[in-house]
């Protein structure tokens, strides 16, 4: 194919139109390791609150690509010099950030793909794709592990104040109609600059990002966090978690085969070679949900019902609470259970069980978000606010849950 033909745009409803750099950039976002992000869902299990929140990974990389874009642009303008061999490497490495992204990502994570984070993965196939294009992402992967000289670039990618972040809230957003999540990313990105090579934010911008913390922390709490999406993404984990369970004691499981793969193997950071990442790039939310239609029907009392609260909505009752729930009223609960229906002491801790939340919109323990003065001296935000709102959204907020089966009321 004539390379001018692949200099094209999409047309995104966050932006507008949004446009391709170049013919490698293309070529990375027509592989199929990439298209897979289009089966898999930006905000998981949110739908099921937000019934606008389908938007996938792929629109997200996307929006990345684009206002990293912008960045460079911007950098650029106020005479940073960034090489060309820079740009598209940074232009790569936000594509690829999420690329190791399994299906419903986290409660992949806490069950059936448990040793290993998607950040690991995510390495993984930005290697691959390495080979394949003959080593020009080798600058993109030094950017991404932070082993390249010039620090500024990691944090365009991944800090407090990230490509990523601001992506994802104006998207999730939008989706989702959860307007406190949005944010002035355009200003916040015109304001950005480079001093003593770390990212920095021009001081008559404070308030943008105070907008940003705030929002970041409305958005954890009323989208992320919000009950309801916790307690459908903590189903699904129980549903992968005993599916492998069944699976490792011989119970065959009708499910794709990618899925059946990481339902027979404990997959352990050390065993994830070559051909497990080949297995995991044909995995994305449709095996999921396909084997959860059909395990609805499963002989086994509790996955069969777990997978039925996904399927039609009837969720387990999430009750938070100020403190943490006691354990008598956990076992007081259990022990219903058990009278109720033929299950196992062990099998009741599917259905009824006790967690916490934790939120923090600005983190004094990570690279601090640095504010450019007139003077052109750097200070770090929390120094430079005039709010007492950052010191507030610094601190971590914690709340308490308890869950179980709504037959259970009254």
């Amino acid at each position: 194919m004539n390379s001018t033909n692949k200099l094209k745009i999409f047309n995104d409803p966050i932006y507008g139109f949004i446009s391709i750099p170049n013919s490698l950039v293309f070529d990375l976002i027509q592989h199929p390791y990439f298209q897979r992000l289009r089966r898999i869902s930006q905000m998981g299990l949110s739908y099921l609150v937000y019934p606008g929140a389908h938007h996938t990974r792929f629109h997200h990389a996307l929006g990345c690509m684009h206002i990293m874009q912008k960045a460079v642009e911007t950098l650029k303008y106020k005479g940073v010099e960034i090489s060309d061999e820079e740009e598209t490497a940074l232009y790569i490495a936000i594509l690829l950030h999420d690329i190791g992204h399994g299906p419903f990502s986290h409660a992949m994570e806490h069950s059936i793909v448990e040793d290993i984070h998607h950040e690991e993965i995510s390495l993984r196939f930005m290697d691959a794709l390495n080979l394949q294009f003959e080593g020009k992402l080798s600058l993109a992967i030094q950017i991404f592990k932070g082993e390249y000289h010039r620090k500024f670039m990691l944090q365009l990618i991944s800090s407090q104040l990230d490509m990523d972040r601001m992506d994802y809230l104006k998207r999730d957003s939008f989706y989702s109609g959860v307007a406190e999540g949005n944010i002035n990313s355009d200003r916040l990105i015109q304001m950005m600059n480079v001093a003593d090579d770390n990212l920095v934010i021009e001081d008559k911008a404070i308030y943008s990002v105070e907008k940003f913390l705030m929002a970041r922390r409305l958005m954890y709490w009323q989208a992320y966090l919000h009950k309801t999406s916790v307690v459908a993404e903590l189903i699904l984990t129980k549903i992968l978690k005993r599916a492998k369970e069944l699976t490792q004691k011989g119970v065959v499981l009708p499910c794709s085969e990618p899925l059946q793969f990481f339902l027979q193997h404990k997959i352990a950071q050390e065993s994830f070679d070559a051909a497990t990442l080949e297995k995991f790039a044909l995995l994305d939310d449709y095996d999921v949900m396909g084997a959860i239609k059909s395990w609805q029907f499963a002989e086994d009392f509790v996955l069969s019902s777990l997978c039925k609260m996904i399927i039609n909505r009837d969720l387990l009752k999430i009750e938070m609470t100020e403190g943490k729930p006691q354990s008598e009223q956990l076992q007081q609960l259990k022990a219903q259970l058990l009278q109720k229906y033929p299950i196992t002491d062990k099998e009741a801790d599917y259905f009824v069980f006790k967690g916490k939340l934790k939120n923090i919109a600005y983190s004094k323990e990570s690279v601090p978000i640095r504010i450019l003065k007139k003077d052109r001296t750097v200070e770090v935000l929390e120094e430079t606010s005039e709010q007492s709102q950052v010191k507030a959204m610094s601190k971590a907020v914690t709340k308490y849950f308890l869950c179980y089966p709504k037959v259970l009321l009254g």
